[in-house]
């Protein structure tokens, strides 16, 4: 079984895009989160490439490819998505998302939910209202390293503001790109795009996962989503956090599994 990780290349509407591929058997979309690109699904890839043919893009603006030219919505990007899946010759597939990933994956379902045979998010965003401070901050673009380096100069007696200045960096690297996401998906106190009243709509099998300490997106979103979600199952990892996938590499892999088959 092949199992080796290719990098190739695509144009995807015109843009050079850059994705991950291992392995044989149902395809599997992995779509990566803001705080990277398709590199953060590169243990996940090998373990899962033991079962099925996976692919991870680099999102638009991310790893190696080509930054899109206008906006960065949700609604763009999961277009984008679409049009990989054609590009790569996918008719209908498993799809799993990572944070941002998840909520691109969600609004990709709900459009074409034909296209989609089963779906699981991870930690995913557009769930619910509330987010972590570090991607609350990135709605004000603008101010961030000018804002940064002044706090950060003049309060560094402020252990809090510095721990969470720091921990922007840190959590989401500032690229152009993911900026333009934070400013897009984000008002200062609250996500500006919530797909929770359409979650009745989702009619493919979904599993949520999620890591009960997430402080980017509180895990109860994830079990007021699963009440929502038609046909949903929900695997909480009790002492992880947002990025549980890696966290918990060969538990989420058997999760992941024992859901799709």
């Amino acid at each position: 079984m092949n199992n080796i990780i290719e990098s190739k290349s695509i144009k995807v509407n015109g843009l050079n895009v850059r994705y991950y591929t291992a392995g044989q058997g149902e395809p599997l979309l992995v779509i990566h989160g803001g705080a990277g690109d398709a590199k953060t699904w590169w243990k996940n890839i090998a373990e899962l490439a033991l079962k099925y043919t996976v692919y991870a893009p680099d999102l638009p603006g991310f790893g190696g490819s080509q930054p899109l030219s206008g906006n960065y919505y949700i609604h763009e990007l999961s277009e984008f998505i679409g049009k990989f899946a054609a590009g790569i010759g996918l008719d209908k597939f498993n799809l799993v998302g990572h944070s941002l990933g998840g909520g691109i994956a969600l609004d990709y379902t709900l459009k074409s939910p034909n296209k989609v045979k089963k779906l699981v998010l991870i930690s995913s965003l557009c769930l619910g209202r509330e987010v972590g401070f570090w991607l609350r901050f990135l709605s004000i673009p603008g101010l961030i390293h000018s804002l940064a380096t002044l706090v950060m100069g003049v309060l560094q007696g402020v252990k809090w503001v510095a721990k969470q200045l720091k921990r922007v960096e840190y959590v989401i690297p500032l690229t152009p790109a993911i900026i333009h996401v934070g400013e897009n998906l984000t008002i200062f106190n609250r996500q500006s795009l919530v797909l929770e009243s359409r979650l009745a709509e989702v009619h493919v099998p979904t599993l949520l996962v999620w890591g009960a300490k997430d402080p980017i997106v509180p895990v109860r979103q994830a079990y007021a989503a699963a009440r929502m979600i038609p046909d949903c199952r929900l695997k909480v990892f009790e002492k992880r956090g947002h990025n549980v996938h890696r966290e918990e590499l060969k538990q989420f892999s058997s999760v992941l599994a024992g859901f799709l088959g």
